[in-house]
């Protein structure tokens, strides 16, 4: 009896998982696309009066993004001719001060960074969008943003890139 009950609970788990079709763990609606690519980010920001110069930005944040899809799904990274294409450019990265003391001194930045997304799929083509993302960082203003960028980078680039999946993947 017990044998008889169990093979139903593996067939029952077994039609679930192949109802799902093009569906994974991480909630991704990839279709019958195969393959992906994300083109670079260049960075524009620095071009923007009050904006911070990053050497590098652009290189990683494309890297964030290309991990966050590559982790996440079963596509295949290519260079040319994907099914799904990111593409963008780096519109805001800047510093402002947040609050601030009895003293009218700064006791809190805000490190704020936007990117403009493309993305197409070219098996789906009412899923295309072009869409502005941002997300920030605050720290303490005595801290010098060399210090804190790592810390910042690896929380922006998680919320940045986490965004952009949900909005080209995620069918919620």
């Amino acid at each position: 009896m017990k044998k008889k009950g169990l093979k139903i609970g593996l067939l029952g788990v077994i039609l679930l998982f192949q109802s799902c079709g093009a569906y994974n763990f991480s909630g991704a609606d990839i279709g019958t696309a195969e393959s992906f690519q994300v083109n670079f980010f260049q960075n524009y920001a620095d071009q923007t009066p009050g904006s911070v110069i990053v050497p590098g930005l652009g290189r990683d944040f494309t890297l964030a993004l290309q991990d966050m899809i590559n982790n996440l799904t079963s596509l295949s990274l290519t260079g040319s001719n994907g099914d799904l294409i990111y593409e963008g450019e780096i519109v805001e990265y800047k510093v402002v001060p947040m609050t601030a003391n009895a003293e009218q001194r700064t006791n809190q930045n805000r490190l704020t960074m936007s990117v403009n997304v493309r993305f197409y799929n070219t098996t789906k083509e009412d899923a295309d969008f072009e869409r502005r993302f941002s997300f920030f960082y605050d720290f303490d203003a005595a801290a010098a943003l060399p210090s804190v960028q790592a810390a910042a980078h690896e929380e922006i680039f998680e919320r940045l890139t986490q965004d952009i999946f949900n909005a080209s993947l995620g069918n919620w």
